[in-house]
């Protein structure tokens, strides 16, 4: 924020404003720390039904095999549709995403997913590690699962992973051998669950309102005891992020560790700091990292630019549902724009979107493909409008503080940025904070062997932090 285009005031002025600024902000800090006592976790139904209410108290509860299917009607269809979509309005001169994704490279995404794309084999890649689904809280939840076998002397620790929007666990894939294989200088390995969560890909999504983070949290909770693990390791980014810190908050004696990759705490005093840090950089975030969070006018301009999709999804996501669910070179332009700016921001000045520049179109038109072949894009961006509703805010979720042992990985070109000073507002035993050069949101698919390794590095002082406590853990 530039104070002398703001304030065009005289130095001392300048001083006296902002003196008296830091009163004001303390004296609110104060206030609020004394008159608001702290949240407390809510009550939430361990077992609140989502499912058909005709079912309730039917459905097997057992534990079965799946295996991706690409039926030959729905691959049909699909290529009819590609290949029949109406010819898009041309990009305005000299630009590349600015406006979104650029018609010019239309074509060739829309003829290599119909023409191009082995159907058959990108299914058996798919299906290359053991899938399953099994019925929590009348939902069908779909999930993966790979248990290590390994030597004696060497550990097998349960890792949930959680993916987020417009992702799918087709973004673990690259990273699940690198955590189910043992490295040097670990004496333990992953067994690695990834679920869809609910409304996405293979996984049931809800019949009636209200499933949002805290609810996701609860029903993964439960197919972690029902898969024989009362106790686990969590890892998440996007909305895996959030259902990842509400498992942390909800059950803390039963999460062993918190790692994240989109680290951001929702706090009255982390927004006041921020504030102040406007105008101080230096009382808020380290000299070399302001520039992740000041000034506070490109972050505002950044948000109006690139947040436009959360406001339409968290108020009319059928609407948009209904585009995206008919159009797959509509839903191919939706959510690759997003693979691109979400990258690196910097993309939207290529005319190709630098879409290739992290990803193969194989690997992101299997992601495409877990929307489209499920029928799931609408009931996928539901999950804004139930995170963002006022029953969700008014839980407070995010003002509970949580024990438990925490890591964020802070990728270059994440779409937020929070110093330890802040996140601990929330994560009082945040252990470290990775503070990478490069990546970017999608962290799992853009860059696995970095999160992999730093999930170990995590893990292992999660598990020192456990024995220095002299607590109980695996």
């Amino acid at each position: 924020m530039e104070l002398n285009f703001i304030f065009p005031m005289a130095s001392h002025e300048m001083a006296k404003f902002i003196f008296l600024l830091a009163i004001l902000v303390a004296g609110a800090g104060v206030w609020y720390m004394v008159q608001t006592p702290d949240v407390p976790i809510p009550n939430y139904d361990q077992n609140e039904w989502w499912g058909p209410k005709q079912l309730k108290g039917r459905v097997d509860n057992t534990i079965k095999p799946f295996k991706v299917k690409f039926e030959d009607a729905m691959i049909k269809d699909l290529r009819q549709r590609l290949k029949n979509h109406r010819t898009p309005t041309p990009p305005l001169e000299g630009v590349g995403f600015e406006y979104g994704f650029n018609s010019k490279n239309l074509d060739n995404w829309v003829n290599y997913w119909a023409d191009k794309y082995d159907f058959a084999q990108r299914e058996a890649f798919l299906n290359k590690f053991p899938q399953f689904k099994t019925n929590i809280q009348g939902l069908d939840i779909h999930f993966i699962r790979v248990k290590p076998q390994v030597s004696s002397g060497i550990q097998v620790l349960p890792l949930l992973l959680v993916h987020g929007w417009p992702g799918s666990v087709r973004e673990f894939y690259e990273a699940i051998p690198l955590l189910t294989t043992p490295r040097p200088g670990y004496d333990f390995v992953f067994e690695v669950v990834v679920p869809s969560l609910p409304g996405y890909g293979f996984s049931d999504a809800a019949t009636r309102p209200g499933l949002a983070i805290p609810q996701t949290a609860v029903i993964f909770k439960n197919l972690m005891s029902r898969l024989g693990h009362k106790k686990f390791y969590v890892q998440g980014g996007d909305w895996g992020a959030g259902v990842v810190s509400a498992l942390s908050t909800i059950y803390q004696d039963d999460i062993l560790g918190h790692h994240t990759n989109m680290a951001f705490v929702q706090h009255p005093m982390v927004t006041l700091k921020t504030l102040v840090g406007a105008f101080i950089p230096s009382l808020v975030v380290e000299p070399h990292l302001a520039e992740r969070m000041y000034p506070l006018s490109s972050f505002f301009s950044y948000v109006l630019e690139e947040f436009g999709y959360l406001h339409l999804q968290a108020t009319k996501p059928d609407t948009i549902g209904v585009a995206l669910n008919d159009s797959p070179s509509g839903l191919l332009a939706y959510i690759l724009e997003k693979f691109s700016t979400w990258v690196n921001y910097n993309n939207k000045f290529k005319q190709d979107g630098g879409l290739e520049s992290r990803f193969t179109k194989d690997q992101l038109i299997d992601n495409l493909m877990l929307y489209w072949s499920t029928n799931s894009i609408t009931t996928s961006v539901r999950y804004y409008a139930e995170n963002m509703s006022s029953k969700a805010r008014a839980e407070r979720l995010d003002m509970v503080k949580t024990k438990v042992p925490t890591w964020a990985y802070q990728a270059r070109y994440e779409l937020f940025y929070q110093p330890p000073s802040l996140l601990r507002h929330k994560y009082v035993n945040l252990l470290n904070v990775t503070v990478a050069e490069g990546g970017g949101h999608f962290l799992a698919f853009e860059l696995p062997e970095a999160l992999s390794a730093d999930i170990f590095k995590a893990v292992k002082a999660f598990k020192e932090f456990h024995a220095q406590s002299k607590k109980t853990e695996l």
